[in-house]
């Protein structure tokens, strides 16, 4: 069945907004400007300022909802506005989760390649797995344990590329490996946080854009209260400040003001997450969660194919293969190869009514999900 206008017009915002979503914070990340009084030129290093920006584009999504549920009231069926009543602190457990962990991966975006970054943060599902296992009582299927594996083998694979691979002065060695292990880790908070919601936030029937919205309001307030403390607690080698603390908003502000081009990548990265978030749950109930999948995969692609482009990276071969291993591990664990086996023992396709899924059941995009 071919697609509808609309449909395309889905994929294609979230393929875009997606890949500007690590684009824009990136680039921001490369800027190397004058900060505030006489000290010298250094890089744009504010990972918690950019994560409290993403929290403000995930909160947008809240506006949104309401502007459905305004247009729906009058339908029907009324599908926005038949949910259960909740307290809202239930996203607040999820919400410290998603702080903690796209806090740590705009750290670690600024010591690797964007390329690398998007191909760990496949290790989500990993820990997902095995978490919902422990903690939910799941029992995973054996093409789902193969695809933990594969996924596995593939992030191995990812990481010794970043090894092999010539990194500028921007991306010492000792600085990717520290990156790398970063995002793991962060994997490991989100995937706590994938599991909460399921637990705790599924069972309210709770709009997919509202509980994002939700979980950003948190984020934002929060994490924009905890920049003040941030300013005075030394961070030594992990702060990219030239007063040597966690953070520096009136540094940030400084090189903003000599360099506006990084508020316009601040700007893309705001509002590419709204959009993404907003594509995301459409492609899903409009498409499918296989399709999505894809759109993701094609996300990494795009991501690597602009910043070889820009120059940010130098080619690496194995990069290739490990990405083409992850995509196998994420196609397993998501059940991808049983459509791709029923078409060829049956001859015909098979009814996508089964991959539909609900957005926060699926990969997240705190720099995104990403992020």
């Amino acid at each position: 069945m071919a697609w509808t206008k609309y449909q395309l017009f889905l994929a294609g915002l979230m393929l875009v907004t997606g890949s500007i979503n690590t684009l824009s914070a990136k680039w921001a990340d490369r800027f190397s400007v004058k900060g505030c009084g006489e000290s010298p030129e250094h890089l744009f290093n504010h990972p918690f300022l950019q994560a409290v920006g993403m929290f403000l584009g995930e909160f947008s999504c809240l506006a949104v909802f309401y502007i459905l549920r305004c247009r729906a009231a009058g339908s029907p069926d009324g599908s926005m506005e038949n949910q259960q009543h909740f307290s809202p602190l239930l996203f607040l457990p999820p919400a410290l989760c998603d702080m903690t962990g796209t806090s740590i991966m705009y750290v670690a975006l600024t010591m690797t390649s964007a390329s690398s970054f998007q191909m760990l943060r496949g290790s989500v599902i990993i820990f997902t797995g095995l978490f919902s296992v422990g903690f939910l009582g799941r029992r995973l299927a054996p093409s789902q344990w193969l695809g933990i594996l594969t996924t596995i083998a593939g992030l191995v694979i990812v990481g010794l590329a970043d090894l092999l691979n010539k990194h500028d002065d921007q991306h010492k060695l000792s600085d990717v490996i520290t990156g790398d292990l970063l995002i793991i880790m962060a994997q490991i908070i989100i995937s706590v946080q994938m599991v909460l919601e399921e637990k705790f936030v599924y069972k309210h029937d709770v709009h997919p854009l509202r509980a994002v919205g939700t979980e950003g309001l948190f984020g934002f307030v929060i994490l924009a209260l905890l920049l003040v403390p941030m300013n005075y607690i030394p961070a030594g080698p992990l702060s990219g400040s030239p007063r040597g603390t966690l953070e520096d908003v009136p540094d940030a502000v400084c090189q903003v003001g000599r360099q506006p081009l990084i508020a316009l990548a601040l700007l893309g990265n705001i509002s590419s997450i709204a959009f993404f978030n907003f594509a995301g749950v459409s492609v899903t109930k409009e498409l499918s969660a296989t399709t999505r999948m894809v759109l993701d995969s094609l996300r990494t692609v795009a991501i690597w194919a602009v910043s070889l482009a820009l120059g940010w990276e130098s080619f690496q071969a194995l990069q290739i293969l490990g990405f083409l291993v992850l995509l196998a591990g994420t196609a397993l664990y998501n059940g991808l190869h049983r459509p791709l086996l029923s078409c060829l023992t049956r001859g015909r396709a098979p009814a996508d009514e089964d991959e539909r899924e609900r957005l926060l059941g699926a990969s997240r995009t705190t720099i995104n999900d990403a992020s």
